[in-house]
């Protein structure tokens, strides 16, 4: 198969491409640096030409409701008109889990906003709602940080490793499209603190840690299970702890 990953320089990105490759696929790598700006439009269509499928793991981390709107509506709508006159036969996009029950203005209604593109796009397509990685958990603490503590939402967390939603992309851009969502999490749930806490510690963070129940995630109000899978999903193997050894060995 002839596999465009767009985004595919980055963490998520980077990791499908190498997969894909090694299992014997053509497997082009677009990204701003490689000549391809789904924004502009700039090498969209070269890229996509020839193309069996797409996976989209583009990503713009701002929380100003019309910017972050505006890249996602723009960058899927290019993606998705090349695509059709392209002749793709399976789209597929990465989202976050709770994007379907969580509305607020900013990223989340934007991966709303995609999501429903990519849905009415009439290409066959599937939708991948991941958890949280484990690489940015001590990002989302520094975030929630306020003064000598972090305070963080009284929720739980269902985190994953990148190198798995990787994987599962890479199995999933080469089935047949499920026109639907799969969601994906980590073996382990537990409170934001029981993740959040050590993975600040490793990197020598040891502001203490508490829960809130008045605290949103990044100006969202969200309860105790907005953030994982209340429905079926797959399960990735690798624990919190596995990882984090991992990164230190």
């Amino acid at each position: 198969m002839r596999i465009v990953v767009v985004g595919g320089t980055g963490l998520i990105g980077s990791q499908v491409v190498e997969i894909l490759g090694a299992r014997g696929h053509d497997v082009v790598a677009a990204a701003p640096a490689t000549g391809v700006d789904t924004i502009t439009g700039q090498g969209v269509a070269a890229s996509l030409a020839g193309a069996d499928a797409v996976v989209d793991v583009t990503n713009r981390m701002a929380f100003e409701p019309a910017a972050v709107m505006d890249f996602f509506t723009t960058s899927t709508t290019t993606l998705l008109t090349a695509g059709r006159e392209a002749g793709v036969r399976h789209h597929v996009v990465l989202s976050i889990v709770g994007t379907d029950r969580l509305s607020h203005p900013g990223y989340l209604d934007a991966k709303a906003a995609q999501e429903r593109l990519v849905a009415r796009s009439g290409i066959p397509f599937t939708i991948v709602r991941a958890t949280q990685f484990f690489e940015f958990l001590a990002t989302i603490g520094a975030g929630l940080a306020e003064g000598d503590s972090v305070v963080l939402p009284a929720a739980d967390l269902q985190p994953i490793a990148a190198a798995e939603v990787a994987a599962v992309l890479a199995d999933v851009v080469t089935a047949t499209p499920v026109d639907g969502a799969v969601e994906i999490a980590g073996p382990e749930r537990a409170s934001f603190a029981e993740f959040v806490g050590p993975a600040l510690a490793a990197q020598g963070d040891h502001r203490p840690v508490r829960e809130d129940a008045g605290v949103g995630y990044f100006g969202v109000p969200i309860v105790r299970d907005s953030l994982v899978p209340v429905g079926d999903a797959r399960i990735a193997r690798t624990s919190f702890r596995h990882w984090s050894t991992a990164q230190v060995s």
